[in-house]
């Protein structure tokens, strides 16, 4: 299922330093993501992938190489890649549909320090049904509530700049993107919170179709109330998102998983 890019990409242009502390946090906490995501079955062979921008370098991007289960992904391991495909540091090549998507959105998107994407199940169980993904019936949900956007025009392998300039189009100013028949992308303004959304992401989704089998009709949260409950949760968002990635690094490191290496 996954494609890789081909040889004749241009040569890098130019040489920089990317060994700040900024860097190295930032690599550390994508492979803490990579390691967390494993761990909750949010990955879907070695097809899935998240990115980061890079500190201090918003034209170059953090990615996993091809061929790398989420659970064998360390900071080393990940990739510093440029807008045009090239591979500035580490060893390996991004999955195709990996560059195509995360460079356009990166490039087109630049409040997004964060994309993840992944079929992880419930969420693209969502994706495969008419009407929209999410119905806003409990709590958790609305802390999505007005942040998500649906791409309904599902063509095929994302193989060219095309593709991930027309999902970069579809988010918009969302968080959140449903990509119909396909799995779902989460966008955020750091590591942190692009995990947090992605894990309370798959817990709504799991809800909601418990409670879509119930064949039990549906009770909605009226807007005002879902309104007003989506700001005040928005409120402490960050520093929630924050201390959530710093939980399940600090879980990592009790279990002995040199994510961080």
């Amino acid at each position: 299922m996954a494609h890789t890019l081909p040889a004749d990409r241009p040569a890098p242009a130019r040489h920089v330093r990317l060994d700040s502390d900024a860097v190295m946090q930032a690599r550390a906490e994508l492979a803490a993501c990579f390691q967390l995501a494993a761990r909750h079955c949010f990955e879907e062979g070695v097809c899935n992938h998240f990115s980061a921008t890079v500190p201090g370098h918003d034209d170059l991007f953090l990615v996993n190489p091809y061929g790398y289960a989420f659970s064998e992904i360390t900071a080393s391991r990940l990739l510093i890649c440029d807008f045009d495909g090239n591979v500035v540091e580490g060893e390996g090549q991004p999955e195709a549909t990996a560059f195509y998507i995360h460079a356009r959105l990166h490039r087109q998107v630049p409040r997004v320090k964060a994309a993840f994407h992944t079929h992880m199940p419930n969420a693209t169980a969502l994706c495969l049904i008419e009407g929209p993904p999410l119905l806003w019936l409990g709590q958790t949900a609305l802390k999505f509530y007005g942040r998500t956007a649906v791409d309904a025009h599902y063509n095929g392998l994302a193989l060219d700049d095309s593709e991930g300039s027309r999902i970069a189009d579809a988010l918009g100013n969302a968080d959140i993107l449903f990509l119909k028949h396909h799995g779902v992308m989460v966008a955020g303004a750091s590591i942190a919170e692009a995990w947090d959304d992605l894990y309370y992401l798959e817990r709504v989704a799991e809800v909601q179709l418990k409670a879509m089998a119930s064949n039990r009709p549906l009770a909605p949260v009226p807007h005002d109330v879902a309104q007003r409950t989506y700001e005040q949760m928005r409120a402490g968002d960050k520093e929630s998102a924050r201390a959530h990635l710093d939980s399940g690094m600090r879980q990592l490191h009790a279990l002995g998983v040199a994510f961080d290496r």
